[in-house]
């Protein structure tokens, strides 16, 4: 069993994809019959193999329909909570810059009333 490249799993269609994972799960079946049949571990790096392979093909799938999931939310809103930017909880519920940079017409008034004061210092 030769390890499938991802870059060329990329480049199939979601068509194509499947029918490459009813394939390997296929062999993967016909490997369990055969290892059973014979009743020794001969097959086990095949299985691991085919596994992974499986494995790989399921992750290509998955990350293209987040892509065009993600491409329909673009610009909007509100996004679904899986497609949102993990980070921790502190970063995401942190203020951003512009709410920062705000400040309440109380605030503005004591600043523009004492103001900070520069000196210069006679050298």
């Amino acid at each position: 069993m030769v390890k499938v490249k991802v870059t060329d799993l990329r480049a199939k269609s979601q068509a194509e994809l499947t029918q490459v994972l009813d394939q390997y799960k296929q062999d993967l079946m016909d490997l369990k019959v055969k290892q059973v049949a014979s009743g020794s571990d001969v097959n086990g790096a095949k299985i691991r193999d085919t596994r992974r392979n499986i494995a790989r093909v399921l992750t290509v799938i998955t990350q293209q329909a987040r892509d065009e999931v993600r491409a329909q939310y673009a610009g909007k809103k509100y996004i679904p909570k899986d497609l949102r930017a993990k980070k921790t909880r502190a970063l995401r519920r942190a203020l951003t810059a512009d709410e920062l940079s705000r400040t309440t017409v109380r605030q503005q008034k004591k600043n523009a009333l004492f103001a900070r004061r520069q000196y210069a210092i006679k050298a």
